[in-house]
């Protein structure tokens, strides 16, 4: 299967976050307009510098999102950004995309939270209409371009991480810093239904981002519990820099739908309790917990190939015992700027290490679709999967003449 073929299928991203995805053409002339400094000002020096096809770590990695959220500090920063990430996706055969990122890290006196994610929204609509006013789209030849927001709540944060943030301490000086982080992630998710059904915004859903070694996600039972109460859709990221108690975490106490990452979901070593006597039995019993229950893993390759040193050699990724066991699925980007990739540069990258077929390639495609967050009615998700799907059929009936069974 060569890249031109997987550039036309119709794919999905459901772990984008737009602070790491941002152009860097737009990076250099928002951190000119902005008095950001950057260590370079050419995208050959970027590359160079800070967002490199490899790092030394998860630190390293992390280094650029102080550039890129830097010149994420207005409506208009917001909009365009999320606009040209569309059309980004739009550009190699994404049509639909979750983008994520943390209001909390843009929001100030002049741009409270639901500010923030009106913002992003304009852009994503903006580009959401051009695309499906195409004379294509118009007439059923193509599947339309769709797109949903997730706010993400943060398990640890500084006052350093922004101005929101700062002042969020200043107010709750008293307080421990575990009741501090518990209180944003619920003033998060307050907003964030409010935008989602007094706004009738695509604000979806919610996510826990940042260190889980020492941040567990019971700190925010509450704030998902209100999530499930607001019909919101939970993410988390769990298990990539932990052991599976922070998966099982997730999905018990957080009531996630998917899981990002999920690196230690099959790896008994990983885990970490003295509590778990067996922890072959314990990570068999969370994999099949998972797959019955059809919970999502948003799977990254170049991501954790570039913050773990274990998944250089990508064979060494848990994505083929992943599907062995009969997981739901699905590739995404993380970070397209950070990681330097595209969704079809980790579709090419999953099917030559893992030796996918195209009916594998389909499945997974359709997890996308079928496990998406959609911001729509069920009949009308119903109905968009099975024409992205029918689609993927006509590209490989152009391309191989039949499909593969």
């Amino acid at each position: 299967m060569n890249h031109a073929f997987l550039k036309k299928l119709p794919k999905t991203d459901l772990h984008l976050h737009l602070d790491g995805s941002i152009r860097l053409s737009t990076l250099i002339e928002l951190a000119r307009e902005s008095g950001v400094e950057l260590p370079s000002y050419t995208e050959e020096g970027l590359r160079e510098t800070v967002f490199k096809d490899s790092y030394k770590d998860l630190n390293e990695y992390l280094t650029g999102f102080a550039y890129t959220t830097a010149v994420m500090q207005t409506r208009e920063q917001l909009e365009r950004i999320s606009y040209e990430v569309a059309v980004d996706n739009q550009l190699e055969g994404v049509r639909y995309i979750e983008v994520r990122f943390a209001p909390q890290l843009h929001a100030s006196d002049d741009m409270d939270i639901i500010d923030c994610i009106r913002a992003v929204n304009d852009g994503l609509l903006r580009a959401k209409n051009e695309f499906n006013n195409r004379r294509e789209v118009i007439d059923g030849l193509e599947p339309p371009f769709h797109y949903a927001i997730i706010s993400c709540a943060m398990r640890f944060f500084t006052p350093a991480f922004s101005e929101w943030y700062r002042r969020f301490f200043e107010m709750h000086s008293f307080s421990d810093r575990e009741t501090v982080f518990a209180l944003a992630s619920l003033e998060l998710e307050e907003a964030v239904a409010k935008a989602r059904w007094e706004e009738d915004l695509p604000a979806v859903g919610i996510d826990l981002a940042g260190a889980e070694a020492g941040w567990p996600a019971l700190n925010h039972l509450e704030t998902f519990t209100k999530a499930k109460g607001h019909f919101l859709r939970k993410t988390v990221h769990a298990g990539e820099a932990y052991g599976p108690e922070s998966i099982y975490q997730a999905i018990t106490d957080l009531y996630a739908e998917r899981i990002g990452h999920g690196l230690t979901l099959l790896n008994p070593s990983a885990v970490k309790s003295r509590y778990i006597s067996d922890p072959l039995k314990y990570v068999d019993a969370l994999a099949s917990y998972i797959a019955d229950r059809r919970i999502t893993v948003e799977v990254c390759l170049t991501s954790n190939q570039q913050t773990d040193p274990a998944f250089r050699d990508l064979s060494n990724h848990p994505f083929r015992k992943m599907m062995e066991k009969k997981l739901s699925v699905t590739i995404c980007t993380d970070n397209r700027t950070i990681s330097n990739t595209t969704v079809t540069k980790e579709l090419h990258k999953a099917v030559n290490t893992f030796d996918l077929t195209r009916y594998d390639l389909k499945n997974i495609l359709v997890y996308g679709f079928k496990r998406s967050f959609f911001p729509g009615r069920y009949d009308e998700k119903r109905r968009y999967v099975r024409q992205c799907m029918e689609y993927f059929e006509k590209i490989e009936q152009e391309y191989f003449g039949e499909k593969e069974r």
